[in-house]
Order: structure tokens, then sequence, then C-alpha cells
């Protein structure tokens, strides 16, 4: 996602904050620079223009030229400016209603009907008891697909085959919402291959006869510029109160999210960063431009973690890397928790690593993935008494897991060798934390980060 825009913005603010003086030249040259990523990044050419001038009026200013660090103040113009093309603030949906109603709408392949039953786990996770509603009724097996979703967040839907009248069939379950209890009813309206009078007019229709506090336009980013086009006509007939982006973990451009934002002066509600019915996440636009700009993105990673971890069993975790009795079970079981908060090239994007490009990150991940996957056919080949007791592990045992696992044997003899090592460094240093010394003293610090932490 962003991720050539990501590259070329990193790499022009590290060439200008590389140079000993800032000139209105090479200032100039470094926005030709940033047009030319957002032009390549797909963003409409109307909002780069309003988006380069803003920049320049600010950038060219006496407090920038004449600044001691006009690398920082540039990235500190570029971060505000890119904030405020994406809306500005996140804009939490809407409950309002009883039921609160909220319909989806959006042209075919968008990714629709997928986003409603997202949406509702979603929304269930909050606390809210949703009701999705099948109201394509033109698309084939379209009913079909909410049903099977429904069953795989174990969300109620509502449809009624055969019956082609939409008006009746939200109608009816807004009603049946109301004698069931649900207090959230989220409406799938049929898409086209393409804007039409009578799609529009049925729409309209179903928004003046129900009035729902959200009217979300679903929008797939690798439209790129026509995607403004799509989302000005549904704004101007519908009023849209949100948008909500798919698709923007494949789009390495990501022009539609900036430019469709900037075009509606409507926030993005949403984002889907996945196939995974999880895979909805609301947008935040700091945090967005944080990971564009490489500052990455902890707020969100850490909120990840308090979903996908379960706290009892990492504590559990943190006793036992305290003790002598951490072992490769427990290991895997650390694995597996990581794992949960998704692949490492997304972890990666969300860490702060300044001065490290895309392409270094993907090595890093690849290499990172790879490694895992040796560590875990390695464990997987051993006894469950080899992963509790892995001192037990002697040459004759070292051979089979080998030829088990597919690993040279020099590379297993490496990662048990390694494992051996992190459990006395984990264990020296909880003994040195109970006795109240400092277990980082006497290592190297790096100037700048010296007084950051506590006792350096």
């Amino acid at each position: 996602m962003f991720e050539s825009l990501s590259e070329r913005l990193q790499s022009t603010i590290r060439d200008i904050s590389g140079k000993g003086k800032i000139s209105e030249d090479n200032m100039n040259e470094a926005l030709r620079e940033i047009r030319r990523a957002l032009l390549e990044a797909d963003v409409s050419l109307k909002v780069v223009k309003v988006f380069i001038s803003s920049i320049k009026d600010k950038a060219l200013g006496e407090e920038v030229l004449k600044s001691v660090t006009p690398g920082q103040q540039l990235v500190k113009i570029v971060h505000d400016e890119l904030v405020n093309l994406l809306g500005g603030n996140n804009v939490s949906i809407s409950t309002e209603g009883k039921p609160n109603i909220i319909m989806l709408f959006g042209l075919q392949g968008s990714g629709k009907t997928t986003t409603a039953a997202k949406l509702a786990l979603r929304i269930r996770k909050n606390g809210r008891n949703p009701l999705l509603v099948a109201a394509d009724v033109y698309r084939p097996a379209a009913v079909k697909q909410l049903q099977s979703l429904g069953k795989q967040v174990t969300i109620p839907v509502y449809a009624e085959e055969g019956n082609q009248d939409v008006r009746k069939i939200v109608s009816s379950a807004v009603q049946h919402a109301k004698d069931e209890g649900y207090n959230t009813v989220i409406v799938d309206t049929a898409g086209r291959l393409q804007i039409d009078t009578e799609l529009m007019a049925e729409l309209v229709i179903l928004d003046r006869l129900f009035e729902p506090a959200e009217k979300l336009l679903v929008i797939d980013s690798m439209m790129g510029q026509e995607a403004v086009n799509v989302a000005r006509t549904f704004d101007e007939q519908l009023g849209i109160t949100g948008l909500v982006i798919t698709k923007l973990d494949g789009d390495a451009r990501g022009g539609a999210a900036l430019s469709v934002a900037y075009s509606t002066e409507k926030p993005v509600k949403f984002v889907g960063m996945g196939e995974k019915l999880d895979a909805l996440e609301p947008f935040y636009p700091e945090r967005m431009v944080q990971r564009i700009l490489g500052m990455g993105d902890i707020v969100s990673l850490v909120e990840r973690a308090q979903q996908a971890i379960d706290i009892d069993e990492a504590r559990e975790l943190e006793k036992k890397i305290r003790s002598k009795d951490f072992s490769l079970e427990d290991f895997m079981k650390m694995q597996k928790q990581m794992k949960s908060l998704g692949s490492m090239d997304q972890i990666l994007g969300m860490l702060p690593i300044p001065g490290i490009s895309k392409s270094d990150k993907d090595k890093m991940a690849t290499v990172g993935e790879s490694q895992l996957k040796k560590i875990e056919a390695c464990i997987n080949s051993m006894t469950l008494k080899e992963r509790q007791k892995p001192e037990i592990i002697n040459a004759s045992r070292k051979r089979r897991i080998a030829a088990g696992s597919g690993t040279p044997l020099p590379e297993l003899n490496r990662f048990l060798k390694d494992f051996e090592n992190m459990r006395k460094m984990m264990r020296k240093m909880t003994d040195m934390m109970k006795s109240g010394k400092n277990p980082m003293k006497g290592l190297s610090i790096p100037p700048g980060m010296r007084g950051k932490f506590p006792g350096f």
C-alpha cells in the first residue's frame, strides 16, 4: 500500500536533507520530485496541483529556507499537507437511529458484499447487534454470497429469495430488526458495471424512504483516477456520508484514496487491508501518512496486538521467558502470537525504521519469513519431549530432526545454539533485575538515544 509513493517521497526528503544549505532552486527540485511521485501514484492532476501549491507556499517561506533543520521542516510540511489531503481526522461511524441503518453502495466488483460482512463483524466487536440485508437482487448468487459470508462471521442475513422489490425487502428487514432486537441494519445494495440512471433511482428511493444514518460508498483502490468521477456522481445524487477504500493492501500506488478523499471532501471511514473477514480497519489519516513517510505506526500495531493476542497466554509466556522453563514449545506459541499481528512486511511497515528503503524492508521480510518457516519445520519434526526439553537433543536426535525437516545439520545446530544462548541471556537479565542491577548497563548507547531510557 502506497509503496511507490512512500519510497519516492522518502528518497526526495533524504536528498534535500543531505544538502548543506537549502536554496530556492533545490527546494523547487524537491517539489518537482514530489509532484512526479504523486502523479505516478495515480493521484489526479487537480489534486496534485493543489497539494504542490500548498506545500510550495509554506516550503519557500523564510522559516524553512533559514531554518537550521530544513529537511525536518519539509517533512513536517509534507506530513501536515498529506494529513489534510486525506481528511484530517478519523471520523467514526454513526450509531444513530433505532435501528441504526447503514447503506453500502458502489460499482460491481468493488468488494461491496464482502465489505458488508467485514463491517458487520467489526460493529459486533464494538458491542452492536447487526443484521445484514441482502438487497442486491440482480447479480446472480449475490444473496447466496452474503448468506455464506454471514455464516462465516455468525451474523444473521435477512433475505427474501425470489423477491425483486428492494423497497419491500428493506422495509421488512427493518421491521424484523425492531422485532428481534437488532440495533444495526447493514444494507448491501446492488452494484452495476457502470453508473446508470436505474441504479441511482433505486438508491435515491431507498435513501428517502429509510433515511440511513450512514451512506458509505465502497471504492476499489485499483480503479485509479476513475474513482474520483464515480465518487463525485454518487455524492451528487445521494450525499454520501463516507468512503470505504477496498484492496488497499494490494495497491502499490494508492492514488485513489488520496484523490477521492480530497475531491469529495468526505471522510474515508474504513480501508480493506486483506481478504480475511477481519481485515477492515478504521482509517486514521495521520497514522497512514506516518506510514507513507516511513515514521511507522506504533499505535495501530499496539491496537492490533490488543485485539489479536490473548493477554493471559502472553503473561504466562512472559513468566516462562523469565524462568528456566522456557522451551521450544513456548517459542512456537510466541511465534503464533506474532503471526496473529500480520505478515512480517505488515509489521515492518508499522515500525519506525528511518533510512531503510522499501527494497531493504522487502528483503528483511522475505528473509525473516523464510527463516521462521525453517525454524517451524525443525520444531515440528521434534517429539513433544524434545520441544519441552531441548537439552536432551543429542547427535542421533539431531540427525533425525534434520532429515525430517529437510534442514542441513549445521543450520539445525546453529538454531539450537542460538536458542540456548537466548535462554541464557534472558535468565541473566532476569537475575540482574531481581538483584536491582540495570541489565542494560555497560552497553554502548548511540549518542542520539542517551537519556531516552531511565538508568543511562
